[in-house]
């Protein structure tokens, strides 16, 4: 019996089980009904849930329909609306959330072993993969979040461009990096394939109250007269030199931080996904897994907790311009800041990215493409040539200016006093 003979009469025997006995969907079951996670989406199922796409007219497997509320068949054309779902992207509690997800711990297998409700091939994806391809038909699969991580996500945002967009998107960024290698043009008219993949990314708001102690400095003048050559005789001259007044400050201030974005994923540096934002969070859309139909998926890597440690360290920089701006003045120097966070909710969302690599003299190098806007951000290699040229190039036009001061005497005056008058107007 060939493969195919054998994958068919799996699926045959599947299907004559799934009408016999039960739904092809199985529901959730709950090991402790006053359960506190399950609140929060935290459940368990007897066997890993999947599920696929099929076609109303003809039954082929759907993909999302980029840029619509819809799924296409790619054999017939015919179209499948996405049911919009009446649920309200709400905010939930950190800290309630937080103590459930402590009282109930869970287990993180490291792979999902998925079979396909289609051909009945049985493969494997990884724990923090929750959408992707059966390798052997090409069904598109998505399984719940909730079997590897308890808290599933409530919003998204769907794909906006193509990957031919994205691609074309990729070319005109690598055109502009004027340091990368010329011979890395070829690979920009590369037609590599692009994989589109949803990220998970936390979002915090919280309202913050800080204290604040340290000094405001005002920049006053002073008359300083001091001798130069000029034209070969000795002259007297004067000019004005800062210094600063200290003064003791203190107070309070306070902000609201909405929708602080963390990734929570660590298949990419988060340098790469944050430079991405901004992101149209005011168009997220309540989570349903079609929009997922012909894409990767990822489950969080990052837990709820270090994504606030995170979303704290993004609010501090803030926090600390605010202090700044209340203690005035020219300058300031802050010596201590204390700041309560109350009222703290966050969303889990997925946002989309389509991602590829490339490899160029023996080194892989990824790039991401914005699912929304395209926006691109990635690595790239450097020409050492161009570099070199540049710092040439550099240093002689430094040269020149300089040569045209001097000729002018625009050089006067500069030197070691007036830098250590200055210094020590500012207290260094």
């Amino acid at each position: 019996m060939s493969l195919v003979e054998r994958l068919q009469s799996r699926l045959n025997e599947r299907l004559a089980r799934q009408d016999a006995d039960s739904p092809a969907v199985e529901s959730y079951h709950w090991p402790d009904e006053s359960s506190p996670a399950r609140g929060i989406g935290e459940a368990t199922t007897r066997a890993l849930t999947e599920k696929r796409f099929p076609c109303e007219q003809c039954g082929a497997v759907l993909q999302y329909a980029i840029g619509t509320r819809s799924m296409e068949c790619q054999y017939c054309g015919h179209s499948n609306a996405i049911e919009q779902s009446a649920e309200q992207l709400e905010e939930l509690d950190f800290h309630s959330v937080l103590k459930q997800l402590q009282d109930s711990p869970t287990v993180k297998p490291e792979t999902n072993i998925i079979s396909c409700p289609n051909c009945a091939a049985q493969f494997a994806l990884d724990a923090h993969i929750h959408a992707g391809d059966c390798p052997f038909c090409g069904t598109s699969v998505v399984t719940e979040t909730s079997h590897s991580r308890p808290l599933k996500p409530k919003g998204l945002l769907p794909f906006s461009i193509s990957d031919d967009e994205a691609r074309e998107s990729y070319r005109n960024w690598l055109k502009r990096r004027w340091f990368a290698p010329n011979a890395l043009k070829k690979y920009a008219r590369s037609d590599a394939s692009l994989n589109g993949v949803y990220i998970p990314y936390w979002t915090y708001d919280s309202d913050t109250a800080t204290a604040y102690s340290g000094q405001r400095g005002e920049i006053y003048y002073v008359t300083q007269r001091y001798s130069t050559t000029v034209n070969g005789r000795r002259v007297t001259r004067s000019r004005q030199v800062p210094k600063i007044r200290w003064y003791p400050a203190s107070g309070r201030t306070s902000r609201h931080f909405d929708d602080v974005l963390v990734g929570a994923s660590r298949t990419l540096p988060r340098k790469i996904t944050d430079w991405l934002a901004p992101w149209d969070l005011e168009n997220l859309v309540p989570y349903t897994e079609d929009y997922l139909a012909g894409f990767s998926s990822e489950v969080y890597q990052v837990d709820l907790d270090e994504g606030f440690n995170i979303a704290q360290q993004i609010m501090d920089k803030v926090i600390r311009s605010d202090v700044r701006h209340a203690i005035g003045g020219d300058q300031q120097r802050i010596s201590r800041i204390s700041t309560r966070h109350s009222d703290t909710t966050f969303k889990h969302v997925l946002l989309p990215l389509w991602t590829a690599g490339f490899q160029f003299r023996g080194k892989t190098y990824r790039f991401v493409v914005n699912g929304r806007t395209g926006k691109v951000q990635g690595e790239r290699p450097y020409s050492m040539i161009k570099i070199a040229l540049a710092a040439i190039a550099g240093i002689a036009l430094l040269i020149v200016a300089l040569t045209v001061m001097q000729g002018s005497g625009g050089l006067d005056g500069i030197g070691g006093s007036f830098s250590s008058g200055i210094g020590r107007g500012l207290g260094y």
